[in-house]
């Protein structure tokens, strides 16, 4: 089966098998199918344009409500959220994934082993969400992750990622014109990959926004996919809220600055590392302009840092926010986070912001952190190994002791603060208990968890880590 395109309203699917006979019949979700008489090829035509959006209310859909955090993001609750796909979009889904990162359950890379690399994301297809006993109307819905999404379906799991984008599809549905979830335009649902307690991405980001910096709104919701059989339940994900839609909207005060998530070599700022191709716009893609990520590149490199120090400070906090940033840095490497910069050249963000002219620092994707972590672990508080040339935002900043001894003020602030043991001991029992019902009713083929004692375990291990993160600060300071 092949999808043909994505962006069209009569949406064409081609199987392919011996036919002789003509016929037409009415289906479910205002499918008309219709069989062709050419031998070995049937093409189905789907045309479902004709419908109301009859739950349609200026609070609930329109694109002039203020987004509704209170609704969409509550923490102290477990949301439902149900995706209905009719079947042969949801094959469309599939064959897309096959094309890109081989047979379900096929192992980690297939044949060869490791992930594969491609720049292309996973289709979007027309769907169904529900949420309340309210519809939403041809949501633009796909997969979307990056080693996470591979690794999953490789292993047979279809507990995968999912983006939402509600109205993708508004050119070929004008009754969706500017459709929003509750004043959203686009979501994730993040699907926990690799944590068992199903709580990091929530905690992490909590974290991050307690110690008074930009960073998404979170959620705990259950989802449930109908892709022709009932309402399947693919378990407990993490909600989170998109930097290029409402971060920007409602944590700045002008959303006009050039949006920015690096990815590759360049992300690193290295020296020789530039290539606008890697510092990926998702604002004013048209423009192109990157003297601020440029800048960054060259000031952060100079030279100066080591013959005129006070220069090469003023230089630099010129074009970055550099008090935004060692205080995320301070955050990120006391809860431990290794998926991204120090470790991975991905998962962040940097957003111009036109009140300052400055790079501000965004986290983003933080699933892995409150761990040790992969790939030689979490860096340690004091960098002890970084290869600076490699990571200068880091090394450099770190060598220098005006900005090391903002650093470690910040380090100190972290542990008091938004990552005190008691109360994020006390976050963790209080999430638990709300999730555990949902997490452990997960259902095989739909969950990361092995057997009925990983979730208890995985979060007596967060509790655990908080409390050793607090000597090791200890120890470091001291």
């Amino acid at each position: 089966m092949k999808y043909i395109n994505n962006k069209l309203n009569l949406l064409l699917i081609v199987i392919a098998f011996s036919v002789t006979l003509t016929t037409f019949s009415s289906c479910n979700n205002d499918e008309d199918v219709v069989t062709t008489t050419e031998e070995d090829e049937v093409a189905v035509v789907i045309d479902d344009t004709d419908f109301e959006t009859t739950d349609w209310t200026t609070a609930t859909h329109s694109k002039d409500a203020d987004p509704n955090f209170d609704e969409v993001f509550e923490d102290n609750a477990v949301k439902r959220l149900d995706i209905v796909i009719t079947e042969a979009r949801w094959q469309a889904m599939l064959d897309d994934m096959t094309n890109l990162y081989g047979t379900f359950g096929s192992g980690a890379g297939g044949p060869g082993g490791g992930l594969t690399e491609t720049d292309e994301d996973p289709i979007f297809v027309p769907a169904e969400v529900y949420y309340n006993g309210i519809q939403w109307y041809r949501v633009g819905v796909r997969f979307k992750g990056n080693s996470s999404l591979q690794t999953s379906w490789q292993n047979g799991i279809l507990k995968l990622s999912f983006k939402l984008d509600f109205d993708e599809f508004e050119d070929d549905y004008p009754q969706i014109d500017n459709q929003r979830f509750y004043g959203f335009k686009k979501l994730s649902l993040k699907n926990n990959y690799d944590d068992k307690s199903m709580l990091r991405e929530k905690v992490a980001t909590d974290v991050f926004r307690n110690a008074g910096l930009v960073a998404s709104h979170t959620a705990f919701y259950t989802v449930y996919v109908d892709h022709g059989e009932g309402p399947q339940y693919f378990g407990v994900y993490t909600m989170v809220e998109e930097v290029d839609d409402t971060v920007l909207d409602t944590q700045f005060s002008d959303n006009d600055g050039n949006l920015y998530k690096p990815d590759g070599d360049a992300a690193s700022f290295a020296l020789g590392t530039y290539n606008e191709s890697e510092y990926v716009k998702k604002t004013n893609e048209d423009e192109g302009d990157f003297n601020d990520v440029a800048s960054l590149l060259a000031v952060v490199n100079d030279e100066s840092r080591i013959t005129d120090p006070e220069t090469w400070r003023s230089n630099l906090d010129a074009i970055l926010d550099t008090d935004v940033f060692l205080k995320y840095l301070a955050v990120n490497t006391v809860v431990q986070n290794w998926d991204t910069y120090g470790r991975m050249t991905h998962n962040y963000f940097l957003y111009n912001n036109p009140d300052t002219s400055k790079l501000t620092w965004i986290p983003w994707d933080n699933n892995e952190a409150l761990q040790t972590g992969k790939m030689g672990g979490s860096l340690p508080l004091d960098f002890s190994g970084l290869n600076s040339a490699e990571w200068p935002l880091i090394g450099y900043l770190y060598q220098d002791s005006v900005y090391k001894s903002q650093y470690d003020t910040y380090v100190q602030d972290v542990v008091d603060n938004a990552f005190n043991v008691s109360t994020i001991q006390s976050l963790y029992t209080n999430y638990a208990a709300l999730i555990q019902p949902y997490a452990t009713s997960e259902v095989a083929g739909y969950s990361f968890l092995e057997n009925g004692t990983d979730f208890q375990n995985a979060v007596n291990q967060l509790n655990t880590h908080v409390s050793s993160r607090a000597a090791a600060v200890s120890d470091y300071l001291d």
